[in-house]
């Protein structure tokens, strides 16, 4: 967009780009994390694990905002939180690496909403939303191609392939499949950081928690994942959290000393 003028390009000073950089570590950690945890178990427990995430927001909301939510916007998410443990207890899938993986990636990415939304409040006018998300992906990029290099860069040689290519794998194919998956979770992070910055961490959160369910039951048919009453009950507890979370952002705090109190969304 910025080499074709549909945007304009931004004018970053070494202030910025030194709040920026830890930014784009920990993107990159949250997306690395997660992928790590989808290789060792089922997506849906992937995702199960990272809808505990609005815990880890709401406290790094008050550790790095200073906002602090109402009692019952933290009580209406006990059962978000619950349903998530309960839908786990059953997994068959279970191993502590992809467990820990995506916990610390409910850390990470939690830390990089709640740091972004700190950043983007100081209304800088030639970095906006757009452009944050773009020098983030750019230096999460810069950040893993030695990686992927160092780890990967033997499977792209033309012998592997063409081994590879030998023992049925589709090399066309898996070249479409990658760059659709990069298209669309990079459409999808755009969107969110957009979303982000027209809301609080906590609801932006908590509309990931919605969104996770959606992908468990679309995972969960896609892949035809064995499901029990538990974890149809720990679902439903999960949707019901959300349901009381929206109520409770109706709920406004009373005044104290005839000044309204300031309590995050």
């Amino acid at each position: 967009m910025w080499a074709s003028n549909l945007y304009h390009r931004p004018k970053l000073t070494r202030s910025q780009l030194a709040v920026i950089i830890p930014l784009a570590i920990v993107h990159t950690l949250g997306n690395l994390l997660t992928n790590v945890s989808i290789g060792r178990v089922n997506v849906s427990f992937t995702h199960t694990i990272k809808a505990m995430e609005p815990f880890f927001t709401v406290l790094f909301s008050v550790l790095f905002l200073g906002e602090w939510p109402t009692f019952w916007i933290v009580f209406s998410l006990i059962p978000v939180v619950g349903g998530v443990a309960l839908a786990s207890f059953t997994e068959a899938s279970f191993n502590w690496i992809g467990f820990c993986s995506a916990m610390a990636s409910n850390v990470t990415n939690q830390s990089r909403n709640v740091l972004s939304k700190k950043f983007m409040v100081k209304n800088e006018e030639t970095l906006d939303n757009i452009n944050l998300f773009s020098i983030i992906t750019i230096i999460s990029f810069m950040l893993l191609v030695p990686a992927a290099i160092l780890l990967e860069g033997v499977k792209f040689s033309p012998s592997y392939l063409q081994s590879a290519a030998n023992q049925g794998l589709n090399i066309r194919e898996l070249c479409i499949r990658s760059l659709l998956a990069g298209f669309c979770l990079h459409s999808y992070q755009q969107v969110s950081y957009m979303i982000l910055q027209m809301v609080s961490p906590v609801t932006h959160s908590v509309g990931n928690c919605v969104k996770r369910v959606v992908v468990i039951i679309a995972s969960v048919i896609f892949f035809q994942t064995p499901v029990s009453p538990i974890n149809s009950l720990g679902t439903t507890l999960a949707l019901t959290g959300v349901f009381l979370y929206s109520k409770a952002k109706q709920l406004k705090p009373k005044p104290k000393g005839g000044e309204s109190l300031k309590v995050a969304e």
